[in-house]
C-alpha cells in the first residue's frame, strides 16, 4: 500500500502547473458561473483564511482518513479481488469510494489558489489505483469487485440491482465525474477524466429504457447534474440524454418512496420532500437539464419546488431539513430548532441549487438565498481550524441533547459515514467560482470577497480587483484593472437584507422599524438605477480600466421574526447583522442558560469588533476573533422554588462560530412575547 502512494506530506511547495484555457463553459444556461480557475481569493481575508484552512487541515485530513479508514486499501482489494473476502466486515458503507473522489474533487480546486507540484503527483498516484480497480468494461464499484460472490451487503447480487435503494453505484458514479471534472479543469491532465468517462459509458450501456438494460434510476441523486456537468466539458449528448432519462424515469420504476423523490413523476411534483440531500442534489440535476434542453416544463417545476423551500422549508440559517428521522424536510412550517437535521450536506446543496437559479432567472434573490446559507448553514458544519465537522447543525442546544448521529454534541474530527466532512473537502475550496456570474457584455457581482479575477466578456478580459472586510462591514472597492471588453458592465447585487427583505417569501420579516441604505459610485460619482427592474441589481455601465467602483452597504443589527405558521418560532426574534445569524451561547455569557433569555420590548445592540473565541475543539488551535452583538436582556432563574426575572448583559456571537468552547447552552431564537406563548 505504502509503496503505491506518494506520502501525504504534500501542501509545501508552492510551482507553477501547466495551465489550460479558461473560459465560461456553455452550460445552457443564459447566465453563465465564472470558474473557478478565474478568480483568486486574496489571502487573510475571511474566505482566504477558509480556503488556507482546507488546503492546510481540512483536505489533507480527509486524504489521511481515506488512507486511515481503508479507502485506498478497498481500490487496492478491487485490482485483486478474491473469493476470500467478505466485504461488508471491512467496508463500512458501499458509497465509501465517494470519499477519494470529493477529496480529489477539493484538491483540484486548491491547485488553483495553491499551485503545488507535489500535492498534483500525490492524486495522480491515487488515480493510479483507482484506474487498477476498472474493471475492464468500466465499471467502477469496489463493494461489489472485491468478490462479486459475496459483495457489500447493500450491493445486491447484480449490478444495479438494488440502486434505487442502498447500493449507491450510480451516486458514485456521480461524485467521481463531479471530480473528474474539476481535476481537468485544475490540472489538463485526463487521467481521472477518462477513468470517470468509462464509468459512465458503461452505466449509458447497462442502465436505461431499452430493451436488455436495466430501467432504474438513482436511490441516491447527484449522477443527474455530474453528468450533465460532463456534457459540458466534453460534448458527448449521451451523457445529457442519460441525465436526462434518470430525471424522466423518477417515479416510473420499481420504487416509489417520498424518502428519495421517486414517489411520483417530477414533472408532478410540487413540494420539497424526502431525504434533503438526494433531494437538493435532483434539483440541481433539474436544473442543469433544463438549460441545457430548454425544457419549459423542468423549469416550471424547479421554479415551483424552489418557492416551496424557500416559503415553508427554510431555516433562517439557510439550512434543511427538518427531521433527523430520514434526515428528511418536514410539513411545511415544520422548523424545530433544538432537534433540527440541517445536514451540512443539504446546506451544500441548497448553495449547488441556488447557484443554478441565478443562472436561470438572473435574479438576485437566488443568491441571497445562496449567501444566507453559506455563511451560515455551510460553514457552521465545520470548525475554524478545519479539524472537526459537524453533521447536523440545529439551532438550539442545551448541551445534553445528541444531534450527532454518532451520540455527541460536539464537533467530531470525522464520521463513520463521512459525507459531510468529504463535502466540505471538496466544496469550500470550490467557493471562487460563485462570485461572478456574466450574461453578454454584463459582469454579476453575486458575493462580496477581496479577490483578485480574469472574466470573460465575449472573447474580450476583464480584470477586477475587489478589496473588502465584508461581512463585518459593508464596504466595498472593485478596481477595474484591464478591460479590452468595449461597453462592459457591472452589476452589484443590492441584498435583500440591505432591501429590508430577509428572504423572498414571507417566512421570516425584520420585526424592527430600521430602513438600510446603501450607495454605490463610480469614480466619485453617484450611480443610480431602478433595482427592481433589475432584479436586484444596480448596474454600473460601461466600466474601463482605471474606473473605482466603491460599494457601501448600510449593516445595522436587525431582529426577525417567522411567520405565525412556524410554531416553534412563536412570539420569539432572532438577531442578524448583515448576511450573518447570530446567537447567544452560554460560554459567552457566564454559563446562563441562554435558553431562558428574555429580549426586552426594544432592544439596543452595540457591535463589539474583534472580539476573541478560544478555540478548544482541536489541540493547539488558535483562538480566532469575530465581530458579536451585546444587548441588555432578561433571564428567567429558579429561586428557591421560584421563577425570577434577572437583567444579562448578553453577548452574540455568528451561528457559524458556536460549539468552539465545547458543548454548551446555544440559541438562535429568544422569547420576545410572553404572550403569544399561550396563544
Amino acid at each position: 500500500m505504502k509503496r503505491r502512494i506518494v506520502s501525504l506530506a504534500v501542501f509545501c511547495a508552492t510551482v507553477a502547473l501547466p495551465s489550460i484555457a479558461q473560459k465560461p463553459l456553455n452550460n445552457g444556461y443564459p447566465y453563465t458561473q465564472v470558474p473557478f480557475t478565474s478568480v483568486k481569493i486574496a489571502p487573510n481575508t475571511f474566505w482566504g483564511d477558509r480556503l488556507k484552512t482546507a488546503r492546510e487541515v481540512t483536505v489533507p485530513l480527509a486524504f489521511s482518513k481515506c488512507q486511515s479508514e481503508g479507502r485506498y486499501e478497498n481500490f487496492v482489494k478491487a485490482a485483486h479481488p478474491s473469493d476470500q473476502y467478505d466485504v461488508s466486515t471491512f467496508m463500512g458503507y458501499s458509497f465509501d469510494d465517494t470519499d477519494v473522489y470529493k477529496t480529489i474533487e477539493g484538491a483540484s480546486y486548491i491547485l488553483q489558489t495553491y499551485p503545488d507540484k507535489k500535492l498534483q503527483a500525490y492524486i495522480d498516484s491515487v488515480l493510479t489505483i483507482v484506474e487498477a480497480a476498472q474493471e475492464p468494461d468500466g465499471y467502477l464499484y469496489t463493494a461489489r469487485t472485491i468478490n462479486p460472490k459475496k459483495p457489500h451487503e447493500w450491493a445486491g447480487e447484480k449490478r444495479w440491482e438494488k440502486v434505487e435503494e442502498l447500493s449507491h453505484e450510480l451516486y458514485n458514479l456521480g461524485h467521481m465525474v463531479d471530480a473528474a471534472c474539476a481535476h481537468y479543469q485544475a490540472t489538463g491532465s485526463t487521467k481521472f477524466l477518462d477513468i470517470a468517462k468509462r464509468y459512465a459509458d458503461c452505466v449509458i450501456r447497462e442502465v436505461g429504457a431499452n430493451p436488455g438494460q436495466s430501467t432504474v434510476v438513482p436511490g441516491h441523486q447527484i449522477a443527474e447534474m455530474a453528468l450533465a456537468r460532463l456534457y459540458v466539458l466534453t460534448g458527448d449528448k449521451r451523457y445529457l440524454d442519460q441525465a436526462k432519462y434518470f430525471l424522466d424515469y423518477r417515479g416510473k420504476t420499481k420504487i416509489h418512496d417520498e424518502y428519495s423523490q421517486s414517489d411520483k413523476p417530477i414533472l408532478e411534483q410540487d413540494e420539497a420532500v424526502g431525504h434533503a440531500v438526494r433531494a437538493g442534489y435532483m434539483y440541481a440535476g433539474i436544473a442543469d437539464v433544463a438549460a441545457l434542453t430548454n425544457d419549459s416544463a423542468y423549469i416550471k417545476t424547479i421554479d415551483r419546488i424552489w418557492d416551496n423551500i424557500v416559503s415553508k422549508k427554510y431555516y433562517l440559517t439557510g439550512g434543511v431539513g427538518a427531521l433527523h428521522w430520514g434526515e428528511a424536510f418536514g410539513a411545511n412550517y415544520e422548523l424545530p430548532n433544538m432537534t433540527a437535521y440541517n445536514e451540512t450536506c443539504a446546506a451544500i446543496a441548497q448553495v449547488y441549487l441556488n447557484e443554478r437559479m441565478f443562472l436561470l432567472h438572473g435574479d438576485s434573490k437566488y443568491i441571497d438565498c445562496l449567501e444566507r446559507t453559506l455563511y451560515n448553514g455551510v460553514i457552521s458544519g465545520m470548525s475554524m481550524d478545519g479539524g472537526r465537522f459537524f453533521y447536523p447543525n440545529p439551532l438550539s442546544s442545551d448541551g445534553v441533547y445528541k444531534f450527532n448521529a454518532d451520540g455527541t454534541t460536539t464537533r467530531q474530527p470525522w464520521f463513520g459515514c463521512a459525507c459531510c466532512p468529504s463535502n466540505l473537502s471538496r466544496f469550500i475550496p470550490s467557493i471562487p467560482g460563485y462570485l461572478f456570474g456574466v450574461k453578454e457584455n454584463n459582469i454579476y457581482v453575486n458575493l462580496f470577497a477581496s479577490n483578485t479575477s480574469t472574466i470573460q466578456v465575449g472573447d474580450k478580459e476583464v480584470e477586477l480587483e475587489e478589496t473588502t472586510q465584508y461581512p463585518w462591514n459593508g464596504d466595498i472597492e472593485i478596481k477595474v484593472t484591464k478591460s479590452k471588453a468595449k461597453d462592459a458592465n457591472l452589476f452589484i447585487r443590492i441584498p435583500g437584507w440591505v432591501r429590508n427583505q430577509v428572504v423572498p417569501s414571507d417566512l421570516y420579516a425584520y420585526s424592527d422599524t430600521q430602513t438600510p441604505s446603501y450607495s454605490v459610485s463610480l469614480n466619485g460619482k453617484k450611480v443610480e438605477g431602478d433595482i427592481d427592474a433589475n432584479k436586484g441589481y444596480l448596474p454600473v455601465k460601461n466600466i474601463q480600466k482605471g474606473d473605482i467602483i466603491r460599494i457601501h452597504f448600510d449593516m445595522p443589527v436587525r431582529t426577525v421574526a417567522a411567520n405565525k405558521r412556524v410554531i416553534d418560532d412563536k412570539g420569539k426574534v432572532a438577531v442578524e447583522r448583515g448576511p450573518l445569524v447570530y446567537c447567544a451561547e452560554a460560554a459567552d455569557n457566564q454559563g446562563e442558560a441562554v435558553l431562558r433569555v428574555i429580549m426586552n420590548p426594544k432592544e439596543q445592540f452595540s457591535l463589539i469588533e474583534n472580539y476573541s473565541i478560544e478555540n478548544k475543539e482541536a489541540q493547539g488551535a488558535a483562538p480566532f476573533t469575530v465581530n458579536a452583538i451585546r444587548t441588555n436582556a432578561q433571564i428567567l432563574k429558579e429561586n428557591g422554588g421560584k421563577v425570577e426575572v434577572k437583567g444579562l448583559n448578553l453577548t452574540l456571537i455568528p451561528y457559524y462560530a458556536w460549539n468552539h468552547r465545547g458543548s454548551n447552552q446555544m440559541n438562535v431564537w429568544f422569547v420576545k412575547d410572553l404572550t403569544a406563548l399561550d396563544k
